[in-house]
């Protein structure tokens, strides 16, 4: 599937091109101050919600796991953990700051024998077809300009067998959930980037950008389009975020 005329960069509409380009600069700002912005976004949940992802995932040490989109490398840790001298995990982002940050903290863990890190483009992987048993992709999913491209290219790389996790910000399943949450995006979250990364505007793009994304449901439908033989979802936080689990046969 072809990209738009026009795709979504928060709440306004721009070129493919400038989508990409005002992605990276948004990546660029804020990998400094990730991990902490993290922390202080989810209130720490986002560390449940990757290792749920992680335990759910059945990783086997002789696997070779991609984190597409993987920036300062939570998961890809986690998934070297439990890789023997057979396995191996790619870290993998666009954003060659977020790498960087990411690259630091792996060889601070000693883990630079078992993760590689790579620049890339979710809409035009470099590796062969059927090189991977899994594939994940947390948090990166709606930065994508593409997405439906990239999600065909996540089912051409991974091996029959395999699996990828998506793991993104969705729609809470309960209005007064959403309402609470959305107050909290547009109000506190600008107002704590600004105070902690000295960055307001990234992440007001944030909070639009999550509500642009697709829903749990429609961001199933997409997957089966882009090939995938099945997929199920998970509501984690009352539907803040979802993970979705997609598999080739």
């Amino acid at each position: 599937m072809s990209v738009d005329k026009d795709a979504d960069f928060g709440y306004k509409k721009v070129s493919p091109e400038e989508k990409t380009r005002l992605v990276r600069e948004v990546f660029h700002s804020v990998a400094p101050n990730y991990d902490l912005m993290n922390d202080l976004m989810s209130l720490g949940i986002h560390r449940a919600w990757k290792f749920l992802t992680v335990l759910l995932a059945q990783v086997r040490p002789d696997w070779h796991i991609l984190d597409l989109a993987g920036g300062t490398g939570d998961l890809a840790q986690r998934f070297a953990a439990k890789m023997g001298p057979q396995g191996c995990v790619i870290l993998g982002d666009i954003n060659l700051a977020m790498l960087e940050v990411g690259r630091d903290k792996i060889i601070d863990g000693g883990l630079s024998q078992k993760i590689k890190v790579t620049a890339l483009n979710a809409e035009a992987l470099p590796f062969a077809d059927c090189s991977f048993d899994l594939l994940t992709i947390g948090f990166g999913l709606r930065n994508v300009t593409d997405k439906q491209r990239a999600l065909q290219e996540m089912w051409r790389v991974l091996r029959p067998g395999g699996k990828a996790f998506i793991l993104e910000f969705s729609t809470p399943t309960l209005a007064a959930v959403k309402k609470l949450y959305d107050a909290y995006s547009f109000k506190i979250l600008p107002k704590l980037g600004q105070t902690v990364a000295k960055d307001k505007d990234s992440y007001q793009y944030l909070a639009e950008s999550i509500r642009k994304h697709p829903t749990q449901e429609a961001l199933k439908q997409m997957v089966l389009a882009a090939g995938f033989d099945e997929c199920e979802y998970h509501n984690l936080s009352m539907g803040i975020v979802a993970l979705h689990r997609c598999f080739k046969y």
